[in-house]
Order: structure tokens, then C-alpha cells, then sequence
């Protein structure tokens, strides 16, 4: 079995970050510390509930000043490169943690602080109360930082802002009118970073979610620009594209459907042990005299805990199909228990999608491994 997340903080790590730490502040309490990480909660603590008491922990050892705890997270950061440790390590998120719980009475020197940790390890997370709380200040900063010459400053300018953060607040505000955003992607589109790239793309889709049209007519704008911003904008459209949107397909060149076939469509495994495999088969026929360009995915419709079914599409490729062409496709579709999803036996379903069309449904059964 993969070791947990949240081990990352293991008995090694806090030897050596202490170790660390006592270099820059000699009277740091290694006991102290350590007896208050490990408290009798610790063991059932997650990763982010660990990270939160890992920031409180460490307050409790430095100062009651704020400021003056910003400059030993801010000479730390380089002891820490310099006795080994790595940029961007997820064990080091509780320092933009620490800003974010204990900076937000003190704006300007939190946002210094964001600056130069994030160089670090990412404060994506940490910004957002600060976007809450101070958004015009905010937005106006990170605009300044999409100019930064730091690729991470940069990323941070993006990320942070995204109305749909994964694993973090959202911020209501962006997810209802993006526009304030958009001045920061416009700055970032071709920048030279492919992680800043990345990003933007991450941000496009996170607003397609809720304002499809806006990011609808930045794709109009920003195509053909460079292969990097078509790279960037088709990302951004994943959503879009898996929603089979018509306007989306059409930019991108996927066409009508008329004239495509789905036959023999057979369900291989009709029923699947959880932690096996879905089998399936088809084949496509492109009737037309000329070829056609293919965007096939297949849709799971997986049982809810109430008995409804919810559609999950996942991608098998793109591609030109010549004209007058019989291909078969082969997949599989495991079934295995992952904490993203769970899973309930009982009837589900499968469909074949062409350029966002959706084709026959086959039933199958989930059943007990």
C-alpha cells in the first residue's frame, strides 16, 4: 500500500527542520515542539489538518510580534536551501499557512511575506482569505506579480486568483463576475514558464465552469497567437469540450457527427467486481468521402449512494479518420476504490461520445470484489 499524504511530516523531517530552525533562532525548544506536535490527536490528523497545527505549533515557539516572526520564516527559507532541502516541497506549506492564519491584520508585510516564501514553496492557498478580505488591494497585487520576474511569483499571481481552487476555498466574488482576473491572464498567456502557462489554463477552466461565454471569447481572441497559447486555450476548454459545448468543438475543428456510425458496441465485462476492469468494444465508421477529425471519449454514468446515475467522461483520443473508414476501439475502465470517489454497487452505465455527441448506453453491473 502507497504511503499516506499526510507522513510526509515524519520523525526525520522535524529532526532536521529543527535543526535548521536552531541556526537561525539558537533558543528554538526542540521539546517543546516536538511534545506539542505530537499531541494525542496528532496520529488522526490529515495532511491539512496537520499543516495547520504544525503553523500553530511553531507560533507557540517563536514570538508574539508577527513581524518579527515574518523575519525568522524569511531567514529560514534560505538555512533550509542551504542545508538541503528542496524548493517547492509540500512539507513546507504550513509557512504560507503560518502568513495566512497570523498575517491578516497585517496586510503589507503578509504580502511581502507571500512574495518571497513563494519563491519557496507556493502560497496558492494562503492568498485567498487575503482576497476576501482586501480584494480590490489584492487583485491590484497580483497584477503587479503577473510582471514579476519570478516564474513562481508569476504562477502565484494565477493560481492564486482561480475562482475553483481545488482542495481550498473558493472565492464567491471571482466565481460571479471573473472580469477583475483577466487583466492577469492576459499578462500571462505566453509567458515563458510553462508552469505560468499551466496555470492560466487552470484558471480558463475554473471560470468556464461558471462563465463559459468569457472564456469562450478569449479562446476567439488568443487562438492562432502562438502553439503555446492553442496549447493553453484547449486546456482551458477541457470542461467545455468534455460538456460536448458547440461552439467549443466548432473552434477547435471537430465538426457534425452526421455521418459517423458507432456499431457492434458491446459491453465485454457486463458485470465488474469492484477493483476490476470495465471492458468494452466498438468500432467507428466514417461514412463520408473525405476524412474527419475525431474527438472520442466514452461516458461512465456511476450509481450515487441515493441510486441516481452520474456521468464521468474520460477521453480516448484525438485524431483524423480517413474517409470511408471502419476502425475498432478497445479500452478498459478500472474500478478501483480511490478517495475521490466512491463507489456503489448496482447498475451503471456506458456511452460512446463523438465531437460531443453522445451515442447508444449500455447498462453493466457493479458487484463485490
Amino acid at each position: 500500500m502507497a504511503e499516506l499524504l499526510k507522513n510526509i511530516y515524519s520523525k526525520e523531517f522535524f529532526a532536521k527542520f529543527i535543526r535548521s530552525i536552531q541556526k537561525i533562532e539558537p533558543n528554538f525548544n526542540e521539546r517543546s515542539f516536538l511534545e506539542q506536535i505530537y499531541d494525542a490527536e496528532w496520529e488522526g490528523k490529515e495532511l491539512k489538518q496537520r499543516m495547520r497545527h504544525i503553523s500553530i505549533t511553531l507560533k507557540a515557539h517563536l514570538y508574539e510580534d508577527f513581524e518579527k516572526n515574518t523575519e525568522t520564516i524569511l531567514r529560514l527559507i534560505p538555512q533550509l536551501l542551504k542545508d538541503g532541502f528542496k524548493q517547492d516541497n509540500l512539507e513546507f506549506i504550513f509557512l504560507p499557512n503560518f502568513i495566512e492564519i497570523y498575517g491578516i491584520a497585517h496586510y503589507k508585510t503578509a504580502i511581502k511575506a507571500f512574495e518571497k516564501i513563494t519563491q519557496f514553496v507556493s502560497c496558492e492557498f494562503a492568498v485567498r482569505p487575503f482576497i476576501i478580505e482586501y480584494k480590490e488591494e489584492m487583485i491590484a497585487q497580483m497584477l503587479l506579480w503577473s510582471k514579476h520576474e519570478h516564474p513562481m511569483v508569476r504562477r502565484l499571481s494565477t493560481e492564486g486568483c482561480r475562482p475553483r481552487l481545488p482542495w481550498a476555498i473558493a472565492l464567491p466574488t471571482l466565481k460571479k463576475d471573473p472580469s477583475p482576473i483577466i487583466p492577469i491572464l492576459e499578462n500571462l498567456k505566453n509567458d515563458v514558464s510553462e508552469s505560468v502557462r499551466r496555470s492560466v489554463a487552470n484558471n480558463l477552466n475554473d471560470i468556464s465552469k461558471d462563465n463559459p461565454a468569457i472564456v469562450i471569447d478569449l479562446v476567439k481572441k488568443w487562438k492562432g497567437v502562438t502553439p503555446e497559447t492553442d496549447w493553453l486555450i484547449k486546456h482551458g476548454c477541457r470542461t467545455l469540450l468534455k460538456e460536448g459545448n458547440p461552439e467549443v468543438m466548432q473552434l477547435f475543428g471537430f465538426g457534425s457527427v452526421d455521418q459517423i456510425k458507432i456499431d457492434k458496441f458491446k459491453v465485454l465485462t457486463p458485470a465488474v467486481k469492484i477493483g476490476g476492469s470495465l471492458e468494452f468494444a466498438f468500432r467507428i465508421i466514417n461514412t463520408a468521402n473525405s476524412r474527419s477529425k475525431m474527438r472520442l471519449e466514452y461516458g461512465v454514468y456511476y450509481q450515487k449512494a441515493n441510486g441516481t446515475l452520474s456521468r464521468k467522461v474520460f477521453k480516448i483520443s484525438e485524431k483524423i479518420y480517413a474517409e470511408n473508414s471502419v476502425t475498432t476501439i478497445e479500452r478498459k475502465q478500472p474500478f478501483k476504490i480511490i478517495t475521490t470517489r466512491k463507489l456503489h454497487i448496482g447498475k451503471h452505465q456506458l456511452s460512446i461520445i463523438i465531437n460531443g455527441t453522445e451515442f447508444e448506453k449500455k447498462d453493466f453491473n457493479l458487484i463485490e470484489g
